[in-house]
């Protein structure tokens, strides 16, 4: 959703502030602000838009300081608008917050701090956060943040500063990302590490319900209840050029050409070749519990949603799981039968979803095991399961996800041969699987060249206003992903089916100005495919197929054709998914639209 900065140092806090924001913008990008300690008091700048509009109007009428905070929203509450983006003030102008997250009885808060004559300049639920602390503020703002956290109900990462205490920065977290950065004499606080790692590796995480209290040169946390935490420090292995566009025009090109280097980081030390099995170090501790599971419910949102949807093949055809798929948001509202065999997965890039997390928590109360892939490393979903699997991956910085999904994937057959080696799955069938793993990084760089290819393919179809994407089995899942992508950048209308369903409505869609993506490799449902783009050949509609290495037959039925190397049919996925994100890339990008921070979008979505 926003993304949160702040500084307190010795540096300029124009310029750290400035530059945090710049690397969390893919987290909104509505507007901006920034309010910095000034001597004789807190001056405050903010800007509809881009974080350059904000960086314009600061340089412009620089601010003179070494601590402040800064904020890029994502609306919810109130239309972008300078007066609605953050930081927020109170009336007398002391006290600066910015929010990431929903404050649900703001509301009634409003009202009542109305009726007490407090007059409100935004249609924000964070302004209520401001005049909240004005009220209960009493020369302390750590004991003022104490009071307020008591009234608000909501999911938030909340920070604050006080005109008359200089170089202090409160900061509290309840459902909302929240990491500090420690350097010497100077101390960082932002929504995502990778925005502070130009200056430090060094960091604390904030667990739920933790409050920080920062200067210059300390820093103490704090439990909601004022009980001091002793919180140990972790460091970064990885550093801010894994965050940089590394001379691509955009970071998702660049992410999307990253991904036989992160399946290879994913699947790194994992492969035991002499057993046939997968080493997952994350699972461990679980192992018996995993033996005896024979129901598994598997919980994503979006694009880890379709990863997870894949999962669902393999597991149940490696493991013999009974497996099912559930969207996160709606996972609370059913009435599920659980037993001491039932695990739930969690997928989540960022670790922080709002929905993915509150799907954990139920099953957390539920009592049953709790099972985790996530890229964030300290992330609230790698806290709150029982266990889990890191992907490795270093910063996904676009909002489109590419190389997170890939690697999700990877994972997955990982785990499914893990749990079918100890069921069903022989040694030679897990060794064939995971020696074959081994080779999809070289096979997604043999399509990567056909990079120039797509692009021209692309430019033919960018003008169209629908498109289609079908597949079956193991890539019935890639075509729902494939259209996602192309909605998500280049907002055309796109829909994916399983190419099954197409004679059950779909296919009267179907005319020269629909056309449709087939992913048709070489596989067990391969004859079905064929039959289903006759049909819509036959109906005057164009087809691209994405097809196996070699088959020339597919020509005859397709407009235009991608192909991918040979490989195992629940491998497929990790290769298909390829052809669909450079398709969508080069379809935004020759339409001139903002690839990497889509209209309405942004990347970790922690609220619901």
């Amino acid at each position: 959703m926003c993304g949160i900065f702040g500084y307190t140092g010795n540096s300029s806090a124009q310029d750290v502030l400035l530059e945090g924001l710049r690397r969390l913008e893919y987290r909104g990008y509505d507007s901006a602000g920034v309010a910095i300690h000034e001597t004789g008091g807190t001056r405050c700048i903010k800007s509809l838009g881009k974080i350059k509009n904000l960086s314009d109007r600061v340089n412009s009428s620089p601010l003179e300081g070494s601590c402040g905070i800064a904020h890029t929203r994502w609306a919810t509450h109130g239309a972008p608008s300078e007066d609605n983006s953050h930081p927020h003030t109170d009336m007398d102008e002391k006290i600066f917050v910015v929010h990431n997250g929903i404050i649900e009885n703001y509301q009634s808060l409003r009202t009542e701090l109305q009726e007490r004559g407090v007059t409100f300049s935004s249609e924000t639920d964070t302004e209520v956060i401001a005049h909240l602390l004005s009220e209960f503020y009493d020369g302390d703002l750590r004991e003022a943040v104490f009071k307020v956290i008591k009234v608000l109900r909501g999911a938030f990462a909340v920070a604050a500063i006080h005109k008359d205490e200089p170089g202090r920065i409160v900061a509290f977290r309840l459902g909302s990302p929240l990491v500090l950065g420690i350097g010497e004499n100077e101390k960082l606080l932002s929504s995502d590490v990778s925005a502070m790692l130009v200056h430090t590796r060094s960091v604390i995480y904030l667990n739920d319900g933790e409050l920080a209290d920062i200067r210059p040169d300390e820093v103490n946390v704090f439990s909601a209840d004022s009980v001091e935490i002793q919180k140990a420090q972790q460091e970064i292995d990885w550093d801010i050029s894994a965050a940089e566009k590394s001379g691509y025009e955009h970071y998702m090109l660049k992410e999307i050409f990253e991904q036989p280097q992160t399946i290879q980081n994913s699947i790194r030390g994992r492969i035991v070749e002499d057993t046939g099995n997968a080493k997952l170090g994350g699972l461990e501790k679980v192992k018996p519990e995993l033996r005896r599971i024979d129901k598994l419910k598997i919980v994503a949102c979006g694009t880890a949603r379709h990863a997870g949807l894949v999962g669902q093949y393999l597991f149940e055809e490696l493991s013999g799981i009974a497996t099912e798929v559930d969207y996160a948001s709606e996972f609370r509202y059913r009435k599920s039968v659980w037993d001491d065999k039932s695990a739930v997965l969690a997928i989540s890039q960022s670790g922080e979803t709002a929905d993915t997390l509150a799907a954990i928590r139920e099953a957390n109360e539920k009592g049953v095991v709790t099972l985790g892939v996530t890229n964030s490393v300290g992330s609230t979903l790698s806290r709150e399961t029982t266990a889990g699997v890191y992907n490795h991956i270093g910063p996904e910085i676009s909002v489109a996800s590419s190389k997170a999904f890939t690697s999700q994937l990877a994972i997955l057959v990982l785990m499914a041969v893990n749990a079918g080696r100890m069921r069903q799955l022989s040694l030679i069938e897990g060794r064939e699987i995971l020696q074959e793993l081994q080779s999809i990084p070289e096979k997604i760089e043999k399509i990567l060249l056909q990079n120039d290819q797509i692009r021209d393919i692309a430019n033919r179809y960018k003008d169209f206003k629908n498109f289609g994407f079908l597949g079956r089995k193991y890539n019935y899942p890639i075509a729902i992903e494939g259209a996602l992508k192309l909605k998500e950048i280049s907002y055309i209308h796109s829909e994916g089916y399983a190419s099954g369903e197409l004679k059950h409505g779909s296919i009267a869609l179907i005319d020269p100005e629909f056309p449709s993506m087939f992913i048709a490799p070489k596989d067990s449902v391969y004859e079905k495919n064929i039959s289903n783009m006759e049909e819509i050949a036959s109906r005057d509609g164009k087809i691209i197929a994405v097809a196996t290495e070699g088959d020339t037959e597919i020509t005859k039925v397709c407009d235009d054709v991608i192909y991918i190397p040979e490989t195992l049919e629940c491998l497929t996925p990790l290769l298909t998914a390829v052809p669909m994100q450079l398709f969508s890339y080069h379809v935004a990008s020759l339409k001139g639209l903002d690839i990497d921070q889509p209209r309405n979008l942004a990347k970790s979505v922690t609220v619901e």
